[in-house]
């Protein structure tokens, strides 16, 4: 056989008398124990006679219904009725997604004080219109902005499968869950001149929607008697990610403030056709209004939905990437109580004397 043979057969041997011995030593082995069922799994909470209390989806979130009982934007005969969770099948204790929601309400998320920026970032999950998917596009953003020292707010806005009107119902959900974190903005150590929002998919028509329609709603929202009065709605900052249609859509012309934010838009092209264009409409007309620092990417590839997610490794994978350079260069991640870049801009945008339009 030779000696390099003997080796090879040593070798083998040594293999096979090594796998028997695990195995034997394997059978000699108690069975291992069952592994425990998850801890503290987010439940909707309980019906009662007043209305409902949403629940934290999230550790040490923060939650406040966004009107107070008796308000004339709550379905009184439906706000008692508890919202419906659909856990996702693969992680244990992860909310996918959430309807019935009759009560809207934000769940705040705050960072440490030695890393916190000021700035916040009110979140709005898409759905069509028909659900909240609250896990990808609402409570997994939170650890990735946790990482800059930007706060997190998701909102869980009402749904036009329960009866709603995204045009407004929906619409003053955002534009009051803004007004809300503003109001407690001190207690929250948040800059109430650093409070934006983000919307994917149908939340981004709801985001884009305050970006023009504040000065509507505050006027609405004037009187003595609400606690929030004389706080505006407007957000510092718009992110539309994959959006729906806005309200330029269908030749739709509605008045552009001089002051509105900076938006970033991004949507794959090549895949997502129709937000694709959705998401040019509104950047076209922020930019023929001359709205300062309104930044898109369409991507070549890509689809849509998936968060804040790599993609599958295409370019459209990167976005969460470009939107934090774009929120760096307008002073979003430095210190609180420095005046933004944004601020500056929109400044003197509003100061100009207003451009002819094409």
């Amino acid at each position: 056989m030779g000696i390099r043979g003997c080796a090879f057969a040593l070798v083998i041997f040594a293999g096979l008398f090594g796998a028997l011995g695990a195995s034997a030593v394997a059978q000699d082995h108690a069975a291992l124990p069952p592994v425990p069922a998850p801890m503290s799994e987010p439940r909707p909470g309980p019906v009662t006679n007043g209305p409902y209390q949403p629940q934290a989806l999230l550790p040490g979130g923060i939650v406040m219904p966004l009107f107070p009982p008796g308000s004339p934007y709550l379905h009184k005969d439906r706000v008692s009725e508890a919202e419906q969770y659909t856990p996702d099948p693969d992680v244990p204790g992860r909310v996918s997604r959430i309807v019935n929601i009759h009560n809207p309400s934000i769940e705040v998320h705050l960072v440490p004080q030695s890393a916190n920026t000021g700035t916040a970032i009110i979140l709005i999950p898409g759905g069509g219109h028909n659900t909240l998917v609250v896990g990808l596009e609402g409570t997994d953003p939170v650890p990735y902005f946790f990482n800059y020292g930007v706060n997190t707010i998701i909102l869980r806005s009402r749904l036009r499968r329960d009866g709603y009107d995204p045009k407004t119902d929906e619409v003053y959900d955002a534009q009051q869950a803004i007004r809300l974190v503003r109001a407690h903005a001190r207690e929250w150590r948040i800059d109430p001149h650093k409070i934006g929002v983000m919307g994917f998919s149908a939340g981004a028509e709801l985001a884009m929607a305050t970006a023009i329609q504040y000065p509507q709603f505050d006027a609405k929202n004037d009187a003595p008697a609400d606690p929030l009065a004389g706080i505006t709605s407007r957000p510092d900052f718009v992110g539309a990610i994959y959006p729906g249609p806005s309200l330029f859509t269908k030749a739709g012309n509605p008045p552009i403030p001089k002051d509105a934010p900076p938006s970033f838009i991004i949507c794959a092209g090549w895949g997502d056709k129709v937000h694709a264009v959705w998401a040019t409409e509104y950047f076209t007309a922020m930019l023929q209004a001359g709205i300062p620092n309104v930044e898109m990417h369409i991507y070549a590839r890509g689809h849509h939905g998936m968060g804040l997610s790599w993609r599958d490794g295409t370019a459209m994978g990167t976005w969460p990437v470009r939107f934090t350079d774009w929120f760096r260069d307008l002073g979003f991640l430095g210190k609180p109580g420095e005046e933004t870049q944004a601020v500056k801009d929109v400044a003197a945008f509003v100061a100009a004397p207003s451009p002819a339009r094409p």
